[in-house]
């Protein structure tokens, strides 16, 4: 079965990005001609997703007034309101209704609304159905070669498996596969980071990885954004 749900996180008040942020969501701040967000929409349309859920808090309106129903890309925007920003596990667990069809479990793409990748999403079809068919959840993370700001990199990867002490090591890239049978016991509305999740994953031998090195960027501060922005329109 190819992957039908993905989830875009678009709640965080990208302060690194002020004043740029203080009227327009980070995710809708535009490079190459095209909001940050849409270049994921796109892709993961191409790929063959069919509903896209988005999380938002700060100007939250303004990104559904801006997509809308998602019809224009073929497929199906639904949104996930939060009071404030729930981080991402809380973001996903506030979400997992509009995730899930019917109570069944669901493996889903997540993907950070201000990461800018070349990546192509048909590529998480195999280690998606890995992981629907493994007993206990979870999760397939794709890694990025360590980037200025993070030397150090988050994890191992060797053999296609992530690692907590291994070389070498590389940085998650924001775009990783996860089980929604992970999240159904934790509180609704309560603000909880997914990186415990990863180290408690990785360390139970759950949690395999990709390297790709293909265009990506983190956008986090204005000048990124203008280096990426140059950079797209450029080619």
């Amino acid at each position: 079965m190819p992957l039908k749900k993905a989830m875009i996180f678009a709640a965080g008040r990208g302060e690194r990005m002020r004043p740029l942020t203080d009227a327009c969501p980070k995710p809708l701040l535009e490079v190459g001609g095209k909001p940050l967000i849409v270049w994921q929409i796109e892709r993961l349309a191409s790929a063959g997703f069919q509903t896209i859920v988005i999380n938002h808090a700060w100007l939250g309106e303004r990104i559904e007034a801006a997509l809308g129903d998602g019809s224009r890309w073929h497929v199906q925007l639904r949104y996930s309101a939060e009071h404030e920003a729930l981080e991402t596990a809380g973001g996903i667990v506030q979400a997992l209704p509009l995730l899930e069809e019917h109570g069944a479990s669901e493996v889903f793409v997540a993907v950070s609304g201000d990461v800018y990748a070349d990546y192509d999403y048909a590529a998480l079809n195999a280690p998606a159905a890995r992981l629907a068919a493994m007993p206990e959840p979870g999760m397939h993370l794709v890694m990025v070669p360590n980037p200025a700001f993070h030397p150090a990199g988050d994890f191992g990867l060797v053999g296609g498996a992530l690692s907590l002490d291994a070389q070498p090591r590389f940085t998650f890239g924001n775009i990783g596969l996860y089980d929604t049978r992970m999240f159904r016991d934790l509180p609704r509305g309560t603000r909880r980071a997914l990186r415990p999740y990863y180290r408690e994953t990785i360390a139970r031998g759950l949690a395999s990885g990709e390297l790709f090195e293909g265009l990506w960027e983190n956008v986090g501060t204005p000048a990124q954004l203008h280096e990426l922005d140059e950079r797209l329109n450029g080619r």
